[in-house]
C-alpha cells in the first residue's frame, strides 16, 4: 500500500490531467463522479495530513488556467467553486457545521445547479463592459464579444445601480441542443455530446458569429459590489429587476430538512426541465453570516452543492451494429458491456452516424464514456484513448442495407447513409403512410393509424400491396366495419388516377417533393421516360441539380423499386400523362418564379398554373436565375435568400399586376 505522500502525488497528477482535458482540451477522460471521488480523496488526505498540502495542489484552485486566444479577465473577488455533498447525511453534516460556526440557527436558499459554464459579467454605470469565464477563480478568459451575442445577458441594466459584477451560468436549453445537433447532422458535422459541452465550446469560439448560432442562454445567481441587498434571496430579486434571467425554481428553506425535501423533489423531476441540472446549490441566505463564515481552501463555508446521482459511466464498447430507421437511415448503435447509469442498466447506446464515430475516433473495443439523460437513449460521448491496448478496430459503414441487401446512398456532405429500396421491410410503414398522404396519392382513410395496422398485420409489405387489398383482407383490421371497408377501397381505387406527379411524390424518392415531382412529370410525361433518363438529361429540367438527378437515378437503378413500379402499373395506377408545354408567348414569357408561403386566395398549385399559362416557369429553389419570388404568409428561407440576392419579391396582388 502506498504512503500518504505517494498517494497525494498520484491523486494530484490524476486531477491535474483530468482538469486539463476537461477545461482546456474539451476532451474529458473520466466522468464527473470519478473526478469528484479523486478530489474528495485528496481533500480528506490533506485534511488528515496538513503537511502534505502544497501551494499547487488542485485543492487550492478552482478550475484551469485561461486558454490561449483570449485576453485575461480578472475577477473583482475570487470566484470560488463549491464543496459537494453526495447524500442527505452530508447535507445534515454541512448544516451542523454552519450552525456551529455561526453560533445561531440559519436559513438557506436552494437553487438548481445548472449544468453549464460559470461566467462573470462586469457592468459600469449600468452598461455591460466586459465578461469572462471563471478560469482558476482569480483570472479567467475575456469572452466579452461572445457574451454580447446571448439574448438573456442585458447590455444595459434596468434601473439605477452602482458598478456591479454579476455571476451566473451560460447554458444551452435541451430543445436548442436537439435543434443544433439535428442541423449539424444534416450538414455532416460531428454532433455534440451534451448541452454543457456545446455551451462551453460556444462561449469560447474565436468568432462571435459562431457563438450566436448556438442560441445560448444565461441564468444569473450572484452579484459582487457595493450597496447590495442583505440576503441572497433579495439579491436574486434585484438581479431579476435589473433585467437578468433568474431561475424560477428557487426556494427559501428555514431548515435543513426543507433543503433535503427540495433536493429530493428535483432529483426526481430534473427531466421535466428544458435545461440540464446536475444538483442543487444550498446557500446561507444572510450575506453578513456568509462573510463571517468565510471560506476554506477552495470552498466557501456558507454554501454546498448537493450532487445528483451520476448519469454517466465508462464501459467497454463490444461492437457496433446497424439498424435501419423508418425513413431508411442506417443508424449505428453501440453494444456495451452492461453498466449501471442513474439506476438503469445500459447495454446499448446511440452513436448518431458514421461522421460522429469517425470525428470522435470511436473504435470497437474502446473503453468509452456513456451518458444517459432522462428518457433519452444513452449515447457514447467518446473513447478513453489512454486505455487503448492496440486491439481496437475501426468501424466501417456497410455499403448495402443490412435488412434487404440493397445499395446504400451516402451523398457527399450528408451525415446519414440511407437504404435506397422503397420496399425495404424496415421502411414499409413510413413509405405507406407517405404514399397515402394528402400531398401524394391522397387516400382518405389510410392515415398513420391505418398504415401502422396494415403493416403490422403484414397485409401491406410495400406500396404495391395497397392496391391488392380487398374486403376479406381488411376484415382482419380491428374496428373496420363493412361501411369503413367500402369507403377505404373506394378511396384506393380513386387514387389510381391522381396523375404522374402525385405518383412521383408518393414514391418517396429522396429530394423529390411535390414541386420537383411536378417539374419532372411535366418535362418527361411518363414514369418510364424518367426511369430511363440519364443524370445529365434529368438536369436539363429547371431546378434539377446534380444531387436530385443522382438520387432519382439511384432510385430507379434498384431492381426492387422497378418491380414495385410494375406492380403499380399492373394495378392500373396511371403513371403517364401528356407533356405539358408552356406558352411560348405571354406576359410572363421567359420569366422564372419561385413560390413560398401561403397566398390569400389561391393555392400554390393554382398560382403555378396561372404563371405557366402566361409563359412563365416555376421552380423550387431561389437562385440568381430567378426573376421573381412570390411570397405569402409565413414565407420561409426562400424569402430571406431572395432578399439577400436582391431578387424582386411580389405578393399575390403583385403577381396579378404583372398579368
Amino acid at each position: 500500500m502506498s504512503s500518504p505522500e505517494a498517494r497525494a502525488q498520484e491523486l494530484r497528477a490524476q486531477i491535474d490531467e483530468a482538469n486539463h482535458r476537461y477545461y482546456v482540451l474539451d476532451d474529458p477522460a473520466i466522468t464527473d463522479a470519478e473526478f469528484d471521488a479523486l478530489l474528495r480523496e485528496l481533500i480528506d488526505l490533506e485534511t488528515r495530513h496538513p503537511e502534505l498540502r502544497t501551494a499547487d495542489s488542485p485543492t487550492q484552485r478552482v478550475g484551469a488556467p485561461a486558454a490561449d486566444g483570449f485576453a485575461p479577465y480578472e475577477h473583482l473577488k475570487p470566484m470560488l467553486s463549491l464543496a459537494n455533498a453526495f447524500d442527505e447525511d452530508e447535507l445534515r453534516a454541512f448544516d451542523e457545521r454552519v450552525r456551529k460556526l455561526a453560533d445561531h440557527d440559519v436559513a438557506y436558499v436552494c437553487e438548481l445547479k445548472i449544468d453549464g459554464l460559470a461566467i462573470a459579467l462586469d457592468y459600469r454605470d449600468g452598461i455591460f463592459e466586459r465578461g469572462g469565464t471563471r478560469g482558476d477563480g482569480r483570472v479567467g478568459e475575456d469572452v466579452s464579444a461572445n457574451l454580447r451575442t446571448i439574448p438573456t445577458i442585458p447590455l444595459r441594466l434596468r434601473g439605477e445601480v452602482p458598478s456591479i459584477e454579476v455571476r451566473g451560468e451560460v447554458y444551452l436549453r435541451k430543445s436548442d441542443f436537439e435543434r443544433l445537433n439535428a442541423k449539424r447532422e444534416r450538414e455532416g458535422q460531428p454532433v455534440f455530446a451534451n448541452p454543457r459541452n456545446a455551451a462551453s465550446g460556444g462561449v469560447r469560439q474565436l468568432d462571435p458569429a459562431l457563438t450566436a448560432q448556438r442560441r445560448l442562454s444565461f441564468f444569473a445567481y450572484a452579484a459582487v459590489g457595493d450597496g447590495l441587498p442583505a440576503t441572497q434571496h433579495a439579491t436574486l430579486e434585484l438581479l431579476r429587476d435589473l433585467g437578468f434571467a433568474v431561475n424560477e425554481n428557487i426556494r427559501p428553506a428555514p431548515s435543513v430538512e426543507e433543503v433535503i425535501a427540495f433536493c429530493r423533489h428535483w432529483e426526481e423531476h430534473r427531466d421535466d426541465l428544458d435545461y440540464e441540472i446536475d444538483g442543487v446549490v444550498v446557500k446561507v441566505d444572510d450575506i453578513a453570516t456568509q462573510e463571517r463564515l468565510g471560506s476554506v481552501a477552495r470552498d466557501p463555508r456558507w454554501a454546498i452543492a448537493y450532487k445528483f446521482k451520476p448519469r454517466e459511466a465508462r464501459t467497454k464498447l463490444l461492437d457496433i451494429v446497424i439498424t435501419v430507421g423508418r425513413t431508411g437511415t442506417l443508424n449505428p448503435s453501440a453494444v456495451l458491456e452492461p453498466v449501471g447509469i442513474g439506476g438503469v442498466t445500459v447495454r446499448n447506446a446511440t452513436l448518431h452516424n458514421a461522421e460522429y464515430i469517425a470525428g470522435n475516433d470511436i473504435r470497437i473495443g474502446d473503453t468509452v464514456l456513456v451518458t444517459r439523460a432522462g428518457d433519452v437513449i444513452p449515447r457514447v460521448v467518446g473513447p478513453i484513448v489512454t486505455e487503448r491496448t492496440g486491439a481496437e478496430r475501426a468501424f466501417v459503414m456497410p455499403d448495402v442495407c443490412p435488412v434487404c441487401g440493397s445499395a446504400v446512398d451516402h451523398p457527399p456532405g450528408e451525415a446519414m447513409s440511407r437504404c435506397t429500396n422503397a420496399s425495404c421491410p424496415a421502411q414499409v410503414y413510413e413509405r405507406v403512410r407517405h404514399f397515402a398522404s394528402r400531398g401524394a396519392m391522397d387516400i382518405e382513410g389510410l392515415g398513420d393509424v391505418m398504415a401502422e395496422q396494415l403493416t403490422q398485420l403484414h397485409l401491406v409489405e410495400n406500396i404495391g400491396d395497397v392496391y391488392a387489398l380487398d374486403a376479406g383482407a381488411l376484415e382482419r383490421v380491428p374496428r373496420m366495419g363493412e361501411r369503413s371497408i367500402a369507403k377505404l377501397l373506394a378511396a384506393i381505387e380513386g387514387s389510381k388516377t391522381r396523375g404522374l406527379a402525385r405518383v412521383l411524390t408518393g414514391l418517396g424518392i429522396r429530394f423529390v417533393g411535390e414541386q420537383t415531382a411536378a417539374i419532372l412529370a411535366a418535362d418527361f410525361g411518363s414514369i418510364d421516360a424518367i426511369a430511363h433518363a440519364g443524370a445529365e438529361e434529368l438536369q436539363r429540367s429547371e431546378g434539377i441539380g446534380p444531387e436530385v438527378a443522382t438520387s432519382v437515378r439511384l432510385f430507379f437503378d434498384q431492381p426492387a423499386n422497378r418491380a414495385m413500379i410494375e406492380r403499380l402499373r399492373e394495378a392500373g395506377v396511371v403513371m403517364e400523362g401528356a407533356l405539358r408545354r408552356r406558352a411560348a408567348e405571354g406576359a410572363l414569357a421567359g420569366k422564372t418564379f419561385v413560390l413560398t408561403g401561403t397566398l390569400p386566395t389561391m393555392t400554390r398549385e393554382q398560382a403555378s398554373e396561372l404563371i405557366e399559362a402566361h409563359g412563365g416557369k416555376v421552380t423550387g429553389s431561389v437562385s440568381k436565375k430567378t426573376d421573381y419570388v412570390v411570397a405569402g404568409a409565413e414565407a420561409g428561407s426562400k424569402l430571406a435568400k431572395a432578399r439577400d440576392l436582391g431578387i424582386p419579391v411580389l405578393d399575390e396582388d403583385g403577381l396579378r399586376g404583372l398579368l
